[in-house]
């Protein structure tokens, strides 16, 4: 990716502020960064709360956006989002806008914050499909009790997040790749992540590569974390993650992160926007201080990138912190920032050896839709979602009544993916959302749209149905899972 500058040299850089404390931590990362002697040739722009009160849903302004465009590079802060109701999250927003597809999330011990943790020379990245799982936002009530989201995983998505972590741990002299995955109970979903880790690990013979069950990896993060050197895993598993690592270290307040893309970079410290002490002058600038740190080495400034690390690296060793380390003796979100900048230059006495980074290379995949194709596919069936308050043995019946003319045949109902008819003896406590899933009769055959339509207009003639899926066979191999019970 290449960083566009002034006509005097300059380094262009989009920068959003953010809400509560971020134009104050993302305030002392800009002082930090022009103490080195960087020239950055800021475009301030906005998104967050003041853009959802002014009415637009995004949160972000077309403005933001045209800038960012150009730019390609940018410094943000916290961004509120409401909670639970109404407009999609303005973070979100941004990664999906630019494909930021990775979230390079770097945990590291720092001295002076004292954790459960200390003395473990905990040093790894948590790299986090970001645009891609359950984040992909897309959700429906399929009856008025019973939502529905979709977990949407490609295996171009796959690719490029695990080739973007093997890049990390070249990039940073690492020796491990881990990926997490829930690939034992999800194998069509979180099983693709796993397989391509497997097919790719094989390019990175330098590099040992792991296959690690996610709940695992939680349990071993809080046993043994110095195990780990870079996590790879799905959108939500690494929201999930990333945050678990940030507390063996000391919080939120010291967790750098990174949205990386192939055409634009976002640079945010993952902690929140913490309204309660906006203005105060006591917010934790060090995770937007690292984060800038891995803005810096994005544009090539890797001995700046070097020394803000060290700088803040020495001034937790010499005992200065924020009041969100202890509460005695704390100093102002200002006072810190002071405090770096005079350390600029300086070696840290007792901290491990900072690493050797090398120009990130970021993966190359094709862009075309069609990422894979199979040489053969068949439609053997379907599977129709009804909502009905009533018995499965009385739906059963009503079914397998309606098709019994049709080319399909009703082979299975499951209730929130347990087989419940025909009767397993499972105790199930059903609702009103029930999966029928019909199966051609002759088993040889490829189900057509015009049979698959005949079958869903007489469904409709008794029961309110609200979704399909086709059940599909790619090159041999079932497109589908099995419920809980079905054979």
């Amino acid at each position: 990716m290449s960083c566009k500058t002034t006509p005097d040299g300059a380094t262009r850089v989009t920068v959003i502020p953010g809400d509560g404390i971020g134009p104050e931590v993302v305030g002392a990362a800009r002082r930090v960064i022009a103490a080195t002697g960087v020239r950055i040739a800021w475009e301030e722009r906005e998104a967050g709360a003041a853009v959802f009160r002014r009415g637009l849903p995004s949160g972000v302004p077309t403005e933001t956006i045209t800038s960012i465009a150009d730019t390609r590079v940018v410094l943000k802060g916290p961004l509120e989002t409401p909670v639970g109701h109404g407009e999609k999250s303005a973070n979100v927003t941004l990664r999906k806008l630019f494909e930021t597809y990775g979230n390079i999330r770097p945990v590291r011990e720092l001295p002076g914050v004292p954790t459960p943790f200390s003395g473990r020379g905990i040093d790894l990245v948590i790299v986090r499909e970001n645009v891609e799982d359950l984040y992909a936002g897309i959700e429906h009530m399929q009856t008025p009790g019973v939502a529905q989201c979709l977990k949407i995983m490609s295996r171009k998505g796959c690719e490029k997040i695990v080739r973007l972590a093997f890049e990390v741990a070249v990039a940073q002299g690492r020796r491990s790749v881990h990926c997490a995955t829930k690939a034992n109970i999800m194998k069509h979903t979180e099983g693709l992540l796993k397989r391509t880790f497997e097919e790719i690990a094989p390019e990175y013979p330098g590099i040992e590569a792991r296959h690690i069950i996610v709940d695992n990896c939680a349990h071993q993060l809080v046993r043994v974390p110095e195990q780990f050197e870079v996590i790879v895993t799905s959108n939500m598993n690494g929201d999930i993650l990333s945050d678990l690592t940030s507390g063996l270290i000391g919080g939120l307040g010291f967790a750098p992160g990174a949205n990386i893309g192939n055409d634009v970079a976002i640079f945010e410290a993952v902690h929140g926007s913490a309204p309660t002490i906006a203005g105060t002058d006591t917010a934790n600038p060090t995770a937007v201080l690292l984060t800038s740190a891995m803005l810096l080495r994005h544009i090539g400034e890797f001995a700046a990138a070097q020394q803000v690390e060290d700088a803040v690296t020495c001034t937790l060793e010499d005992g200065v912190f924020t009041r969100d380390v202890q509460a005695d003796g704390a100093v102002s979100t200002t006072a810190f920032t002071d405090a770096v900048i005079a350390r600029l230059g300086r070696q840290p006495r007792a901290a491990a050896p900072a690493r050797e980074h090398k120009p990130l290379r970021l993966p190359q995949v094709e862009s075309r839709p069609d990422f894979v194709a199979a040489g053969r596919r068949r439609a053997i069936g379907a599977d129709i979602f009804v909502e009905a308050a009533e018995t499965p043995e009385s739906l059963g019946r009503s079914l397998e009544a309606l098709a019994e003319t049709s080319q399909l045949r009703l082979k299975m109902i499951s209730n929130r993916g347990t087989k419940v008819y025909p009767p397993s003896g499972a105790i199930t406590d059903c609702v009103d959302h029930w999966r029928c899933r019909f199966v051609m009769r002759d088993a040889n055959a490829d189900l057509s749209d015009e049979v698959l339509f005949d079958l869903l207009h007489r469904v409709k003639s008794r029961h309110r149905w609200m979704h399909i899926e086709k059940l599909s066979e790619f090159d041999g191999a079932l497109g589908y899972t099995r419920a809980q019970g079905e054979d």
